[in-house]
């Protein structure tokens, strides 16, 4: 069984992932889906995001958890208190128009976890 946390704050974040996660994840596993809510966000985006995820993603388990802080803070504690095997995040907050590159949560994930992070690249808008 292992234990991935999907993290997003946008429905564009979360259908990449749940992409990538489709042939990965089996019944036994479980899926956390995290989003986080930062100052100046709009909660709904959050509450999207994660419903996205418990449509695409019908054969592991899967959790939701929303939170209010720092992404990156927030995601290193869920990964210490559930015992996470593997993050699963965007490049940066799901917007496929912004430029390239790392966003500060995903870079600063890369560096504090000892678990794979895995950054889903976002698909251009149509």
């Amino acid at each position: 069984m292992t234990k991935f946390l999907l993290a997003t704050a946008s429905v564009h974040t979360t259908a990449a992932a749940c992409d990538y996660l489709g042939d990965r994840v089996t019944p036994e596993d479980t899926v956390l889906v995290v989003s986080i809510t930062e100052s100046g966000m709009d909660p709904r985006d959050a509450g999207d995001a994660t419903n996205v995820a418990r449509t695409r993603l019908v054969a592991p388990t899967v959790e939701t958890i929303t939170r209010e802080g720092s992404a990156s803070e927030e995601i290193q504690a869920l990964v210490a208190d559930h015992d996470v095997d593997e993050v699963v995040a965007g490049p940066r907050r799901g917007d496929p128009d912004a430029p390239p590159g790392l966003g500060g949560t995903v870079a600063d994930l890369l560096v504090s976890l000892d678990v794979p992070v895995v950054v889903v690249p976002l698909p251009p808008l149509d």
